[in-house]
């Protein structure tokens, strides 16, 4: 049964100018149908003979959903193709196209994003075959990824409607706890107390789920500018200075001079709020805290080390998922929503870094986030985007 007609661009560079125009007559006429969404897929096919006027079609604001590439070509080869795509961090599924491929220059070609192999000569049905497999990993990815998308905005659209419609029974609920305070005898007004502190937990609960589907769902405005981490890692040992001195625990910020990055000043506050929050929450009494900034050629490095309660291995493994929080009896008096660290992660990714701990029990922990500049990463894409393909590694 014939589904709606999606048509994909294909780019393929080869010097071999009767080639080209032999795949562009083939392509043409194919047709695919993608039996697991229902669409069928034909093709618009544009040949280069250099890499370098690919390129040039690119920089011009030409897209394209599918590249065949030869190994071997005038000036930049295949290889040098591959790297410069991930480079400019495009998302080109590519086939190449070859009659000398090693296998060391598979395995590199795979690693630099090759998603299949056409040997030359091939026969139009070869053709035909790695085409259709490309098609219908690509209509498939960017389909689940579409699928993706739709479920973060639901759960954005669910937790903003959520969170308004709590604030204010929250509101008042305090309030009227404020009010019986003052008046209460002792132990009536311990028992308060504490009811307001799990108050301010239900509250912060609520404002780090509307981060974190912020983030995903992409509805968080992102404003870029150069930002000196040191600077807001200043402002962050501030703010938690008070909480800190209660229990004589002590900052150290190891930043010999200006750590600079190209990023969103929110979003790092996010960050080192959450790491240096934890740092304290999680430290013991008379206690240290360390931040670390390096900036490491095109990578930024936040490290904050503690001196508290730290982890073992298996606590340390599921550390960053939704809703986690480590129990145990050193921890059961320690509010937190089991969001914060999520988030940290969920931010890395996208200035295309990482997140990670190393802990030992009884010893510490040291987190680690690795930023690149916002510049050389997609901007304006969120964690998960369905906008891209990733390539088969």
């Amino acid at each position: 049964m014939a589904g709606p007609l999606q048509i994909l661009r294909v780019a393929m560079v080869d010097d071999e100018v009767p080639l080209g125009r032999a795949v562009r007559r083939i392509l043409t006429k194919f047709r695919v149908h993608v039996e697991d969404v229902g669409v069928d897929v034909g093709y618009s096919c544009f040949t280069f003979t250099t890499a370098e006027e690919l390129f040039q079609s690119l920089s011009e604001g030409a897209e394209y959903d599918l590249l065949l590439l030869d190994l071997k070509l005038p000036g930049m080869n295949g290889l040098d193709v591959l790297n410069e795509l991930r480079r400019q961090n495009r998302s080109l599924l590519t086939i190449m196209i070859t009659a000398y491929a090693t296998f060391e220059t598979a395995v590199e070609a795979t690693k630099l994003g090759a998603y299949d192999f056409l040997p030359k000569p091939f026969s139009p049905e070869e053709l035909r075959y790695s085409v259709r497999k490309a098609t219908n990993h690509l209509v498939i990815t960017r389909e689940a990824r579409r699928l993706a998308e739709e479920q973060r905005q639901v759960r954005f659209n669910f937790i903003s409607v959520l969170s308004h419609e709590l604030k204010a029974p929250l509101n008042a609920i305090e309030g009227y706890l404020k009010i019986l305070q003052p008046e209460e005898p002792p132990e009536r007004r311990q028992l308060i107390d504490r009811c307001l502190i799990r108050l301010d937990g239900m509250r912060k609960l609520i404002f780090d789920l509307l981060d974190l589907t912020r983030i995903e769902s992409g509805q968080k405005a992102r404003q870029f500018s150069e930002v000196d981490v040191r600077t807001i890692a200043q402002r962050t040992i501030e703010l938690f200075t008070p909480e800190a001195a209660e229990r004589n625990i002590s900052f150290t910020l190891d930043a010999p001079e200006p750590v600079k990055i190209i990023a969103d000043p929110g979003e790092l506050e996010i960050i080192l709020n959450n790491l240096v929050s934890n740092a304290v929450k999680y430290n013991r009494e008379n206690g240290s805290v360390t931040v670390v900034l390096r900036r490491n050629e095109d990578m930024v490095t936040i490290q904050v080390k503690d001196t508290g309660i730290g982890l073992t291995p298996e606590e340390a493994a599921k550390l960053f998922r939704e809703f986690v929080r480590i129990r145990n009896e050193e921890t059961l008096h320690i509010m937190g929503s089991g969001l914060g660290l999520s988030t940290v992660r969920k931010l890395a990714q996208l200035y295309g870094g990482e997140a990670s701990v190393e802990s030992k029990k009884g010893v510490g922990s040291t987190f680690t986030v690795a930023l690149r500049d916002a510049s050389e990463v997609d901007q304006t894409k969120p964690v998960g985007s369905a906008n891209s393909v990733a390539p088969q590694s």
